[in-house]
Order: C-alpha cells, then sequence, then structure tokens
C-alpha cells in the first residue's frame, strides 16, 4: 500500500535576509552543485564541506586528489576499535599490556610505559585528543596481533566504504611511502566514525591526563583547537607532517544540522583552523535543515492488521528526517508512505511496519523506517467469536 503526496518546503527570502544581517553574509546561495570555484579563496590544496546527514556536499576544492593526509589515518584507526567495542570484541573497561613496539613510538605520543597494563578507554581518549601514536599501535597489537594486520583491516575497511582513493600503510599516520587518501575519501571515513555515540565522550575534552600505573600522569590537550573555538564543533582529527603539511576535518552542530569540512595541505595551522572555520560559517548561516518527519508524532496513515485483536496499528518513524535545503530556496518533494505488504499478529512495539520514502523531482533523496507504536496480539478465540456475533446479519 502507497501512499503520496507532496509538499512544497519554503524559506522566505525575508529570513535568510534577517539571518544575513545578524551573521554578516557575504555570499549568496549557489544552485544545488557543489561549489567548485574557490569562493573562500582557500589556501589548503584540498577541501570539502558536507552536510552529515543526507551527505549533501555543498563544496569542494579537488576533492579526489591523493595526498598523505598525516595522523588523519588515525581516523580509521579510532573507527575499527569503537566497531570492535560494539561486537564485543574488546571493553573500555578492560586492559592492555603495552608492547616495547608500540611504547617505542615516535612522534605525537603519552609516554605508555612497556609492560605496563592501560584500560582501553584512556588508549583511545589519548588517540582522539592527543593523536598518540604509542596507543594507536597497542591498539592495534591487542585487536589484531600485529600493526600490519590491524593495516590490512584498515584498507578492508575503507573498500567497504568504498574509500577507492584511499591507501594506508601503518595505522598512525607517520610518514612511509604509499599512504595516501583524499579530502572526500577522509569526509567518509569521519562520517562513519561520528554513528559511534561513545566518540563523542572523548572527542569533545579539552584537557585532561593519562595516569601512569608507576604514578606518573601525562597532560594531555586537545589538538583540535576549534572545539574550544568555534561554536557548535565537537569533534576532529588533525594531522601534520612536512610532506602533508597542516590536515584537519572536523565536525559542528548547530541545532538541527552538522557539517563536516575538511582541509589538506595547509601552509601552517592557523591557516588549516581558520579555512574550516570560514567553511563552517558559510554552510550554517546558507542552508539548513528542515525536519519533515517528526518521529515524535504518530503517522496519520491507517495500517491494516491481520489475526490481530485489534484490525489496525498505529505507525510512527523510527528517526527524525531533516530536508537540507538553502535558507531561501523554494523546493518541491514528493513523500510516499508505503505500508509492508502483509502485517500479521502478534505485532511488538518498535516493529517495522513499512517505510517512508522522499522524492525530488522523481529521485529518492531519503527514506525512514516505519514502526509499531503499540503491541498488537492474536487475536483470541473469544475476540474471533465476538466479530462473528457483531457482523451477524439478523
Amino acid at each position: 500500500m502507497k501512499r503520496r503526496f507532496s509538499v512544497f518546503f519554503i524559506f522566505l527570502a525575508l529570513t535568510f535576509f534577517m539571518s544575513s544581517l545578524f551573521l554578516g553574509v557575504k555570499h549568496k546561495a549557489f544552485a544545488n552543485s557543489p561549489i567548485n570555484s574557490d569562493i573562500f579563496n582557500l589556501s589548503s590544496k584540498s577541501a570539502i564541506l558536507l552536510d552529515a546527514n543526507s551527505k549533501t556536499v555543498v563544496y569542494t576544492k579537488n576533492e579526489n586528489d591523493k595526498r598523505p593526509i598525516a595522523s588523519m589515518c588515525k581516523i580509521m584507526t579510532l573507527l575499527l576499535c569503537l566497531e570492535a567495542i560494539d561486537r564485543g570484541e574488546i571493553n573500555e573497561n578492560d586492559y592492555i599490556t603495552i608492547s616495547e613496539n608500540a611504547s617505542s613510538m615516535g612522534g605525537s605520543q603519552v609516554f605508555l610505559e612497556t609492560n605496563a597494563e592501560y584500560k582501553v578507554s584512556d588508549l583511545i581518549k589519548s588517540i582522539v585528543v592527543a593523536s598518540a601514536n604509542d596507543s594507536c599501535v597497542a591498539m592495534a597489537e591487542k585487536l589484531c596481533g600485529s600493526e600490519e594486520l590491524f593495516v590490512s583491516k584498515m584498507n578492508e575497511r575503507a573498500k567497504e566504504l568504498n574509500m577507492n582513493n584511499t591507501c594506508f600503510v601503518n595505522c598512525t599516520g607517520l610518514p612511509k611511502a604509499g599512504q595516501y587518501s583524499t579530502a572526500k575519501d577522509v569526509s567518509t571515513m569521519f562520517l562513519e566514525l561520528l554513528n559511534h555515540n561513545n566518540y563523542y565522550n572523548y572527542s569533545s575534552i579539552w584537557m585532561d591526563k593519562i595516569e601512569h600505573p608507576k604514578g606518573r600522569c601525562t597532560e594531555i590537550s586537545n589538538t583540535n583547537k576549534l572545539i574550544r573555538f568555534f561554536e557548535g564543533c565537537d569533534s576532529g582529527k588533525t594531522g601534520y607532517t612536512s610532506e602533508a603539511g597542516h590536515c584537519l576535518v572536523a565536525s559542528a552542530k548547530r541545532n538541527d544540522m552538522r557539517l563536516i569540512s575538511v582541509v589538506i595541505s595547509s601552509p601552517d595551522s592557523k591557516t588549516r583552523f581558520r579555512e574550516v572555520s570560514s567553511m563552517f560559517n558559510y554552510g550554517f548561516t546558507n542552508y539548513c535543515n528542515k525536519i519533515i518527519i517528526n518521529s515524535s508524532m504518530p503517522i496519520n496513515e491507517t495500517f491494516t492488521v491481520l489475526k490481530g485483536n485489534k484490525n489496525t496499528v498505529e505507525g510512527i518513524a523510527d528517526k527524525p528526517l531533516y530536508l537540507f535545503t538553502k535558507r531561501n530556496e523554494e523546493k518541491p518533494i514528493e513523500i510516499v508512505i508505503k505500508a509492508n505488504e502483509k502485517i500479521c499478529a502478534p505485532i511488538y512495539k518498535g516493529d517495522e511496519i513499512g517505510e517512508i520514502i522522499v522524492y525530488e523531482k522523481g529521485v529518492q533523496i531519503a527514506s525512514v523506517k516505519i514502526v509499531s507504536n503499540e503491541e498488537i496480539q492474536v487475536k483470541s478465540y473469544g475476540n474471533a467469536l465476538n466479530d462473528i456475533i457483531d457482523n451477524w446479519a439478523i
């Protein structure tokens, strides 16, 4: 069963004008396709700006150019760690014994002690906040037995995410021939990392410390300065080598919109933060996410139940659905409500009973599951008998 209806999603030009006054907008709204001309006059060699929810790309500059990305490789390292936690292979409260190989890593580190035990949560925290190479190798060895085997998993996961212009040769991003990625691929793996809620437990930490078993402490501070100085920024990863230049991927959320911004090969650290901030400001000023499906309100549609003690079941979207658009843009969309072919009792709250599909100009742009908002039991003998009596023709 399908039900179709059209919606015109409209933001008045006045709204855009007033927001421009308050935010000091200097750019006009652009067409639906990504901006390729360098309106920001970026010094970074590659860049991308996109909406995290819809994955709509707003701006690009050489987004598919293969370049070394330094410590942004650790995004994939962290992703594999958090996925292992989700699968139950390790726990954040587990302890890991540090090998001599892991403790001997150079570059950014927290000076882990050889043969000492550290909690997984502290190792992950040191990677997210301080970009600790020694902690990366320690986690790699724990999960796969060696860094080499872990790197193979990194490349396998990259292929699964369609990161076709990426190759990892270590889990740290330390300089090594043959390691590269692109701004687009970095945004892809970072978006996947953002799907893990426990990542945010670490990503917004500004300053903290790692306590060592012998009583020594290592003070750490977040390499992503935007979490303190840019409104809404709660996550990100920096990178720097002389070969890669200064790199940064970051995400910021305001109201119902989350943006992701990437720059690769900036000339200096201040420039990477400034250019990512500039892209964020443009995105938040010129675009918005308007809710079109509310997950807190029942769907105004009848879902017929077979063999149940009730003939219909109340449906609700399993998550809210947003439409990413320019602030002053009229966007015609079509919403299709599609019930499952057969909805049979018993039905439990949260069971999938259909789907809502959103189309723009005949192309599907979003979808969300419809789930039951109540429980429906199988019709009992007494219920069936009452139905017969109620429908008996006199």
